[in-house]
């Protein structure tokens, strides 16, 4: 074994066991434990610094799994870019990539998922009203520029949209999911947010992949 072999082991030997502290382990286990099912979906993004704070939202509301499409847009890996954006929470999530939005959504369906559209359309259902309390639901954001895809629209299960009494009538992509995840959680908190997590085993596998992070 050679010494700088030797140095790098020594190196992931002390990270690991600061990683393990008894602190780090508790915390660890309480947020694995309340990680709720559903996925968000970011269609074609084109800044990462943009998605990364959504990110953030996703989990400080308990959303583990975050799918990016890049159909039109430059792809990014975004476990690797804004983590000051983020706030380093990127680093806590897990990804899927495609490079197609129908694929991606037609994946999330047969995988029994509601998905939900996020746009300003006349046949959108207001957020005040509506009910997310499907099992799996899926929500769905688009670009900053122009929103989602008309695929992407046609595609979707329902159509959601935030009332505005401004002259502006769109949001910010991550000030957009931070409403739509905090009205999510919201309503299963007061349904009963159990019903909601993830199954214990696979909160158990999350809570053992986040030691190793």
């Amino acid at each position: 074994m050679t010494f700088v072999t030797l140095k790098k082991e020594n190196r992931m030997l002390q990270y690991g066991m600061k990683q393990r502290t008894p602190e780090r382990m508790e915390k660890i286990r309480r947020v694995a434990a309340v990680r709720q099912s559903g996925v968000v979906i970011i269609e074609d993004v084109v800044d990462p610094h943009n998605a990364e704070a959504a990110i953030r939202s996703c989990d400080a509301f308990g959303i583990q799994t975050v799918w990016f499409i890049f159909d039109t847009a430059p792809r990014f890996n975004p476990a690797r870019v804004g983590r000051a954006s983020s706030s380093s929470a990127n680093k806590w999530l897990d990804y899927r990539i495609f490079d197609s939005t129908e694929l991606c959504i037609k994946t999330l369906q047969g995988e029994g998922y509601q998905v939900i559209a996020t746009v300003l359309d006349e046949g959108s259902e207001s957020l005040y009203e509506a009910d997310l309390l499907h099992p799996k639901p899926a929500l769905l954001f688009g670009n900053e520029a122009r929103g989602l895809s008309e695929k992407a629209i046609q595609l979707a299960d329902r159509k959601l949209i935030i009332p505005m009494t401004g002259f502006v009538q769109s949001l910010n992509l991550s000030v957009t999911c931070s409403i739509f995840l905090f009205e999510l959680n919201r309503q299963r908190r007061v349904a009963g947010l159990d019903r909601f997590l993830l199954p214990a085993a696979v909160r158990q596998g999350i809570a053992e992949s986040f030691s190793e992070r």
